[in-house]
């Protein structure tokens, strides 16, 4: 579960990066009459999700209207209602987008280097290509049910990415390594929506980041040991 959503938003960025300036000058200069390829609908889709997954976490869910979104994309307005049935359904498709983006940079990278990575004062001031659960959890929680559902499988799918992949020796191991997984997780999270509440110029802002950031790595690294490595998953 956790490998097809990577590969299906890794799919995702490669059809942006291979297509996007075509996407831009067909839309500019292609007559409305002519019948866009099923691959170019694809590239259009896809383009329109990163985008919005992008906007969305730079100015929240409500901070962005369609016609805006279609605008950045590089489409008209009237082109949103022939890919997606409602601007909910968008949200709900650019949460996954974002969230299986933060997985795939998790994936394989020792758990010290990605919470230093995490709790930055880069990641904190870059919303719109930071998580996806740091920028918009607060606004999830008011909007549409499958918008909260797809933050709660990307979740779960995060949640089991950092956990590892390696069998647990038993049941009570794999809870207890789940508990402490989302601990971690939502402490970080916690930080970074914490740190941006305050002025960019606030102390506080970086002492948030500092002190979680620092307690994280502490329950971590064991009485006179390095930190924990994450497990490696076996060769296919």
């Amino acid at each position: 579960m956790m490998m097809s959503v990577i590969l299906k938003v890794k799919h995702l960025m490669m059809l942006v990066i291979n297509v996007q300036s075509v996407a831009h000058k067909s839309n500019a200069s292609t007559p409305a009459a002519m019948k866009v390829t099923k691959a170019q609908a694809q590239a259009n889709r896809a383009l329109v999700v990163e985008t919005a997954s992008q906007l969305f976490r730079e100015r929240g869910f409500d901070g962005v209207g369609v016609a805006d979104l279609m605008a950045a994309a590089g489409f008209t307005h009237g082109g949103f209602y022939k890919q997606f049935g409602s601007k909910a359904d968008l949200m709900a498709e650019a949460t996954a987008c974002g969230i299986a983006q933060t997985a795939a940079l998790a994936e394989g990278v020792e758990a010290s280097v990605f919470v230093r990575h995490y709790l930055s004062r880069q990641h904190r001031d870059g919303r719109a290509n930071g998580c996806t659960m740091a920028a918009l959890s607060g606004d999830a929680a008011r909007q549409p049910a499958p918008v909260r559902v797809a933050f709660e499988e990307g979740v779960e799918n995060l949640l089991a990415l950092l956990a590892g992949n390696g069998p647990p020796s038993d049941a009570a191991d794999a809870a207890q390594v789940r508990a402490a997984t989302l601990d971690v997780l939502a402490h970080a999270v916690g930080a970074i929506v914490l740190s941006r509440a305050c002025p960019d110029d606030s102390p506080l802002a970086d002492e948030i980041l500092a002190v979680c950031r620092d307690a994280i790595l502490k329950a971590q690294t064991p009485p006179g040991g390095a930190a924990a490595r994450p497990r490696r998953r076996k060769a296919a």
